[in-house]
């Protein structure tokens, strides 16, 4: 589980809005963009290369 101080400043570094967890991903709440960020070892992955596209299949 994330910290919630720390989900209170991350933001998407593609589009820079606020992102919320789903599981074992970060998304990005902009419908515009909706990358989906992966959280390894309760860290989360804010690296747009690492992040999944809305309607991409789940990466491992």
């Amino acid at each position: 589980m994330i910290d919630q101080a720390l989900l209170n400043i991350l933001a998407c570094p593609k589009c820079k809005a606020a992102v919320k967890p789903e599981g074992d991903r970060l998304v990005c709440q902009n419908a515009a963009c909706g990358l989906r960020y992966p959280i390894r070892n309760s860290i989360p992955i804010m690296l747009i290369d690492e992040a999944e596209k809305p309607g991409e299949p789940r990466k491992p």
